[in-house]
């Protein structure tokens, strides 16, 4: 008896040895993939990391570029593109201006009447159009008419008292949003067509002529007298209200900015010298890229299956677009080397584009005690269910990296062109006010972002001049912003001096 009661007692105790070992077992292989986990992370972490001394590199590597692009044609990533605005408004414009805003499948026309010195924007309203997907893919003739058609109807039920006097001609600013090589304030060729359009017959054309022509045919009678594009569109909306504006950019989906330059400062301008003697230039950064830029495996891997490789660096580094994508492409390599959804990978984790900026920013803005957003989100896009409260926190981390970067990069933007305006150093007298007008989405909507872009840059300029750095949201260049720039290159102006 004594014997099978040993024996018994033997196998029992192997048993719950087995069992233990299992136990011991799965603890650290769960805590070996926590530990792969967190090493991914902190190497992120590290490769993302934008200290002050590579910011102020990365700044000096844009005031560089922004020479070469000034110097000469192609001469630079950045176009530094001449926009022949060389009147921004100032505040005392009078009179009612439209704008019509051309920057996709949906178009805009605006009307906005401006009361003079201390009047401001009186009124304002808009119509809004889609673009049937038939007219985006035929011909120049079929795609202007239906928006002179537009234009027509919006005129025709206005009420009296936006009426021209006789003999003067209503003035439009026009938003193209589509490459363009622009050949005077009011005309530029069309270089090619972007987001779905492919109107091969316009390609080569002046897309103000084109415009003009199909007015006329639709009875409309006005006259384009600025094409513009968004960017210069949001400098003129912060100028109208505030005369420091020297800087716009915008975060949106995508990345630009814009900024107020001294002609003698642009070697490839052979034009006649503008009373102004300043120019707006467009400066198309989302194209900037330096060897100091901090790039990850995950950036070139989104950048090589992209539909542009190589090009928008900075912009796939900063905007809206890339942000939550470059946030997917780090929790796919989480899951797959550490799998802290689980054994296996989630499936809608390996679809690219599927996890949004917007989408990111609710998660790093969750400020409940278990991370209830995170949970939701991680549940409602990637069908991740059951996330530990470890795991949400991760992600938030992951977000914090991504968006870190994002922002003080460009802050180290801001601060290129503002070294190139001289504006990066104390002047005797205290430091001269510099207001930087800024739209987009990402912008207004993810503040994490916008007041990690704003502490940055004050942290680089150091306190003597923070104190003279003021961020506006000057809202909808394209639209309001364009009406502005009509009339300040209005051909009535002269009239009204």
């Amino acid at each position: 008896m004594k014997k099978v009661t040993v024996g018994a007692a033997v196998v029992g105790a192997a048993a719950v040895c087995a069992v233990a070992a299992l136990i011991v077992n799965h603890r650290m292989r769960k805590s070996s993939k926590w530990g792969r986990a967190m090493a991914i992370l902190r190497e992120f972490e590290e490769k993302c990391k934008t200290q002050d001394a590579k910011l102020k590199q990365v700044a000096d590597a844009m005031t560089v570029e922004m020479h070469a692009g000034l110097a000469s044609e192609g001469g630079s990533k950045l176009k530094m593109l001449i926009t022949y605005v060389d009147n921004l408004p100032t505040g005392d414009e009078a009179g009612v201006f439209y704008a019509l805003d051309l920057g996709g499948t949906n178009f805009r026309v605006l009307r906005v009447q401006l009361g003079g010195k201390d009047g401001g924007i009186i009124h304002q309203d808009f119509a809004e159009a889609s673009i049937p997907p038939s007219l985006m893919v035929g011909t120049s003739d079929a795609l202007f008419d239906y928006i002179a058609a537009e234009l027509a109807k919006f005129v025709a039920a206005e009420e009296e008292k936006f009426h021209q006097p006789p003999g003067k001609q209503r003035e439009l600013g026009f938003t193209f949003s589509f490459p363009v090589m622009q050949t005077s304030i009011n005309s530029g060729t069309i270089m090619r067509w972007t987001k779905g359009f492919s109107i091969d017959d316009a390609v080569g054309q002046d897309v103000v002529g084109e415009l003009t022509k199909a007015m006329k045919r639709k009875g409309v009678d006005m006259r384009v007298s600025a094409l513009v594009n968004d960017t210069v569109g949001t400098l003129a909306g912060g100028k109208y209200t505030q005369k420091d504006v020297a800087v716009a950019v915008i975060l949106g989906t995508g990345t630009n900015a814009a900024y107020v330059e001294r002609v003698q400062a642009i070697p490839k301008w052979h034009g006649p010298v503008p009373k102004s003697g300043e120019m707006v230039i467009n400066m198309e950064w989302g194209n900037f890229r330096s060897s100091h830029l901090p790039l990850t495996e995950y950036d070139h891997a989104l950048d090589n299956e992209s539909l542009n490789p190589g090009e928008q660096i900075f912009e796939k580094m900063t905007s809206g677009m890339y942000l939550g994508e470059i946030l997917r492409r780090v929790l796919l390599r989480v899951a797959e080397e550490a799998g802290v959804f689980g054994d296996e990978v989630p499936p809608k984790l390996k679809d690219s584009f599927v996890l949004r900026t917007p989408d990111m920013s609710a998660m790093h803005h969750d400020t409940s005690s278990d991370l209830k957003v995170v949970g939701e989100k991680l549940k409602d896009i990637l069908e991740i269910s059951n996330t530990s409260l470890k795991t949400r926190k991760l992600v938030v981390e992951l977000c914090n990296i991504v968006a870190t970067r994002g922002a003080r990069l460009a802050a180290a933007g801001v601060l290129g062109i503002l070294k190139k305006m001289g504006r990066d150093t104390p002047k005797q007298g205290g430091s001269e006010r510099t207001v930087i007008a800024m739209d987009g989405g990402l912008y207004e909507h993810y503040t994490e972002y916008r007041m990690c872009l704003e502490n940055s840059l004050k942290d680089l300029l150091g306190e003597e001049l923070a104190t003279g750095i003021v961020f506006v949201h000057s809202n909808d260049g394209s639209g309001i912003g364009a009406a502005l720039l009509a009339a300040s290159h209005s051909m009535y102006l002269e009239d009204q001096a």
